[in-house]
């Protein structure tokens, strides 16, 4: 009768939370431009990945800066917590370049395929005027933002209200309490966070490498989606001990572990991210971070090709437009 129970339960679970799921690109792969933003020579990651297809999400690393000079701060885009004042603002350099592309969808009005651009935060510092200022910039821009109501109950899930921008950020407690338990019942959401994974055991990096790449899927994430945390973030670390730069030969058991991960996420009601997965060599070199490097293109194929046949919701990568060309042959 308990095994009946807990089965009727799992399936419960299963189709309440499908509509959410289906939310983001009909249950379809998305590439996440990892970094999206300037960084050293680099100064064309957002343009390129808005020409590399619609829906993308887009990487945007934040942290504050105060003008010494007026004593006001701003939200700015950069890979670093300490700041200088020559980074661009998150206003400028994301939200008005995007502009056109949000306005177009708004007169369109073809809600079935939004959201078309998913704004991911990755926080370099949690100053509370910088998250404050996040939200407030988000409500400036609210008509383009998918939203959904607060409920008293956090795991009563309110379906979203579809529009151009989806806004996602990761798992900090902090982040929480300024974009969710602050704000009143009733009310609108405007971003979103990730589940937490299971602290992982171990008494030195090399035991807990071993155990983010070999615990069960069901004891690294055990807890069910809220209203505010819709989706879980992943290392590649969960797939191959060591990630990357570690990774050996694309083995079966690989496949079995990968799919394993993102089935689970799935049955629970969450999308899964899995990043960063690069594949280069220097001289195709563009910047980009090599603790992210399978080492080639060869290598990254197979694992590429593996995630979007596994179903993982978003692919992080920097090579935005190597990736998009692999999804278009799966089409």
């Amino acid at each position: 009768m308990y095994i009946l129970l807990g089965l009727l339960l799992a399936v419960s679970a299963v189709y309440f939370q499908q509509p959410q799921l289906a939310f983001l690109n009909h249950n379809r792969p998305v590439i996440d431009a990892h970094n999206c933003y300037p960084e050293g020579p680099w100064t064309d990651r957002l343009e390129r990945a808005l020409t590399a297809g619609f829906p993308v999400a887009i990487e945007q690393d934040l942290a504050w800066y105060v003008d010494p000079a007026t004593n006001r701060g701003r939200v700015v885009v950069t890979h670093e917590a300490r700041t200088t004042g020559k980074e661009p603002t998150l206003r400028e350099y994301f939200f008005e370049y995007v502009r056109p592309i949000v306005e177009r969808e708004l007169r369109q009005n073809d809600r079935a395929h939004w959201p078309v651009i998913i704004l991911h935060f990755d926080f370099k510092s949690e100053d509370p005027q910088l998250l404050q200022s996040v939200w407030s910039l988000l409500d400036e821009y609210r008509d383009w933002i998918t939203t959904a109501v607060k409920t008293a109950d956090p795991h009563d899930l309110a379906p979203f209200d579809p529009k151009p921008l989806l806004v996602l950020t990761e798992d900090s407690d902090a982040q929480e309490e300024v974009f969710f338990k602050r704000i009143p019942v009733g009310t609108q959401l405007r971003v979103f966070g990730s589940a937490h994974t299971k602290r992982l055991p171990g008494n030195s990096d090399r035991e807990r490498a071993h155990f983010a790449a070999t615990l069960p899927p069901e004891e690294l994430l055990v807890e069910r989606p809220t209203n505010y945390r819709r989706w879980w973030n992943n290392s590649w670390s969960e797939i191959e001990e060591g990630g990357q730069v570690s990774a050996g030969d694309w083995t079966p058991a690989d496949v079995h572990r990968l799919h394993a991960l993102v089935d689970h996420a799935h049955r629970l009601g969450f999308w899964i991210r899995f990043y960063t997965l690069d594949g280069f060599s220097s001289k195709e070199d563009r910047g980009w971070n090599r603790t992210y490097n399978f080492g080639s293109r060869e290598a990254v194929l197979k694992r590429w090709r593996a995630a979007l046949d596994a179903g993982v919701d978003m692919i992080a990568t920097d090579q935005y437009e190597d990736l998009s060309a692999i999804m278009a042959q799966t089409k």
